[in-house]
């Protein structure tokens, strides 16, 4: 099973009524992707693009991305507004300005109206969080979480392992398209797929496709990432990227720097 997809599961953990999983995030149905696909022309989209979402920039060219302050729900505490504000300001200087402003925001609260306390979750790393891109009218989202070795192992009954190659498919799994692995320095291993999110389902919410990846650690501990061009339905925050908000490059970049570890 996709490790990745199940970022939202642990998200809701204890979230309470109404019941939340992450397939009722991820799930979307292929007709009704396509019947949406089918009725936006490119003059439609584009009136949805100006109608739907605006939100002006700051700064000059030279300006690095701003980062915004985002709510942890409807009604987060000015700590919590602060701390998120803190954790996008940081991944935005790690990162070039033209992919644009970040904004640390919850998917549970956007796309199921949870509240802060039930959209809040543990954090091991000192970015784990979920991030809105902006650019050019467009908004997609990095989700970015650290598994210790226990929590890996209540999962999946052992420890991540970073001789394991995950662009192998193993029994009814689904094949990772665009599968690339890399042994990095310190026995460490990266992973990193192309996702279409062409899953089935009926709900709300369409994700659109995405690029995924896993840090394997030899301490059993593992990073889930996901790139996001974004979602349609319920809780949108403007139209899809064309591409996923960061590149391979930048993923790998940004999971293999110590800015992404623990402290201490």
């Amino acid at each position: 099973m996709n490790d990745v997809r199940e970022l939202l599961d642990r998200a809701a953990g204890g979230a309470g009524q109404p019941a939340f999983s992450a397939g009722a995030v991820y799930a979307k149905a292929a007709r009704i992707r396509r019947r949406r696909r089918a009725a936006a022309s490119a003059a439609v989209l584009a009136v949805v693009a100006a109608g739907a979402f605006t939100l002006p920039r700051t700064g000059g060219d030279e300006d690095p991305a701003p980062a915004s302050v985002a709510s942890a729900g409807p009604s987060a505490s000015p700590s919590a507004a602060a701390a998120a504000a803190d954790r996008a300001g940081r991944l935005a200087a790690l990162l070039p300005p033209d992919v644009g402003e970040i904004e640390e925001v919850s998917l549970l609260a956007l796309i199921k109206g949870a509240t802060p306390e039930q959209a809040r979750t543990d954090r091991l790393g000192p970015l784990d969080g979920q991030y809105a891109f902006r650019r050019d009218g467009g908004v997609g989202y990095l989700v970015l979480t650290l598994e210790d070795r226990e929590a890996v192992e209540r999962k999946t009954g052992r420890p991540a392992d970073p001789d394991e190659d995950l662009c192998v498919r193993v029994g009814q799994e689904p094949s990772r398209t665009d599968c690339e692995r890399e042994a990095l320095p310190g026995g460490r291993a990266l992973t990193t797929w192309r996702d279409t999110m062409d899953v089935g389902g009926d709900d709300s919410v369409g994700w659109g496709p995405e690029l995924a990846g896993r840090l394997v650690q030899p301490d059993g501990s593992q990073f889930l990432v996901r790139s996001s061009t974004g979602f349609e339905g319920t809780g949108t925050q403007g139209p899809l990227l064309p591409e996923p908000p960061l590149s391979r490059v930048q993923l790998k970049e940004l999971l293999t720097g110590p800015e992404v570890q623990p402290m201490g």
